[in-house]
């Protein structure tokens, strides 16, 4: 995320939040793609991390940026932490340890995101050439321990550093050490949104699988496909996972935020500053728990849209709902991921095929296969199938729903043709990070160094 949010306008019933949700209901014609990724910032002469000052730094690469594509600078604290279009939406902001993300406006089709990430690559490389600079698309920094990976001076991040070693193992790895692609789509109703959220839920882990590409921690293999995966199970679990209400028939807006009301809170943001609130959940909040620690301590809807930005399910509702399962990955895959999601939820015939698909998962079930995949991958089964099997079904279904959107680019192709990386993977039979492990022990000589050369962007 980009910018937290100053709204001001007061909180002053439950009712107003659960319309927030309710307000991202719109026609299908309206509906829009919104993709973005992460990769990690290095120095192509000794393949070490980019510091945030500097002359070839992080804040350089922002500030070129701004000047090439004249957005609007974002600061905190004075120091530049992101970038904003003054029109159209999009935003390029930093994760905790560097790593360079672009969140894509909102656009009509798959032709166009790819276009969009496309273009930001191409510029982001105008300015970081000449720098010395190189880009990696990966799930998990393959190569520098915590301790070398740089810290970007962004306040919330301190507060959330802070935080994470009392709620789990592995929060500090998924702030500073980790990358993914991630789309946001669209519902018409909350009818429409159930059925979204319960289908991506089920089907986030084929989507770690298919994009697993983070073998690697501090210069050897780990012994897991999606150490990304594996860091979510214990990040915060108040905070992430698997929702059990979304498996109700009877899942809403209203359940939703009844769950985050009872998350704990990271910070409350007054005139621009700051303030660690990580010991109440915003329900506590609402019931004045913070009368006088902050000042302005009455809620306000900016509060609950940066509560909402700061759980982190598999699958996150927000006025919209995003897809978080996927590794970081190289080019193809930016534009696969939304191929995928899209190709599932935007037809009604492949979402009709995807529940009856995932009809008879349980809750247990879907737990039990998010906790296989970060270490066997497509290797994994769910209610007595093999995941591969799986994931061709599915493919298949995403492929029918996207011929079925038959949105033609200028030379006539259609938006199948985004899936074919993932149709590479579930053909060949191993995920991408088995690929790579296959080089480290082969060409590569047990040695990381070159995945900096392949898999750079």
């Amino acid at each position: 995320m980009a910018r937290d949010t100053t709204d001001q306008t007061p909180l002053t019933s439950y009712e107003q939040m659960v319309a927030y949700l309710e307000a991202g209901n719109k026609p299908k014609e309206d509906f829009r793609i919104g993709t973005e990724h992460e990769k990690f910032a290095f120095f192509k002469d000794d393949n070490s991390p980019v510091p945030y000052e500097g002359e070839r730094s992080i804040s350089a690469l922002l500030k070129g940026m701004a000047e090439k594509i004249d957005w609007e600078p974002i600061t905190d604290a004075g120091n530049i932490i992101g970038l904003a279009a003054k029109s159209g939406g999009g935003a390029i902001s930093l994760e905790p340890g560097g790593q360079f993300e672009l969140s894509g406006a909102p656009v009509e089709t798959i032709h166009e995101t790819c276009a969009e990430s496309n273009l930001h690559l191409k510029q982001l490389r105008e300015i970081a050439d000449p720098m010395g600079i190189k880009f990696l698309g990966v799930g998990g920094s393959p190569k520098w321990t915590l301790e070398e990976t740089p810290r970007m001076p962004k306040n919330r991040y301190d507060i959330m550093t802070n935080y994470m070693p009392k709620v789990g193992t592995q929060g500090l790895d998924m702030m500073y050490r980790t990358c993914t692609i991630q789309v946001n789509l669209d519902f018409s109703s909350e009818l429409d949104m159930r059925k979204k959220m319960q289908v991506s839920m089920k089907l986030q882990s084929l989507a770690t699988a298919l994009f697993a590409s983070s073998p690697f921690t501090n210069g050897k293999p780990n012994g897991l496909l999606s150490w990304r995966g594996d860091i979510w199970r214990d990040t915060d679990n108040a905070r992430a996972g698997i929702l059990p209400s979304v498996f109700e028939d009877s899942f809403s807006f209203e359940k939703y935020v009844d769950w985050a009301l009872d998350v704990p809170m990271y910070f409350i943001l007054r005139e621009g500053k700051y303030h660690d609130v990580t010991h109440v959940t915003f329900r506590q909040f609402r019931d004045g728990a913070l009368k006088n620690d902050i000042p302005d301590p009455e809620p306000t809807l900016g509060d609950w849209t940066n509560h909402l930005s700061t759980v982190f399910p598999d699958v996150r509702l927000k006025q919209f709902i995003e897809m978080r399962g996927a590794d970081g990955g190289p080019w193809r895959r930016i534009c696969a991921l939304p191929a995928f999601w899209v190709g599932l939820l935007y037809d009604d015939q492949a979402l009709n095929d995807a529940i009856e698909l995932t009809k008879d998962w349980s809750y247990e079930d879907v737990l039990g296969l998010r906790d296989q995949v970060p270490r066997d991958g497509l290797k994994s089964s769910i209610a007595g199938r093999s995941l591969l099997d799986v994931a061709r079904d599915t493919l298949d279904i995403a492929k029918s729903g996207l011929k079925s959107r038959n949105i033609l680019n200028a030379v006539g192709s259609d938006e199948t043709h985004f899936l074919e990386p993932l149709q590479e993977v579930v053909a060949r039979g191993t995920t991408p990070a088995e690929v790579k492990l296959a080089l480290y022990h082969g060409r590569w000589n047990n040695s990381v160094d070159p995945i900096f050369d392949e898999f750079a962007y």
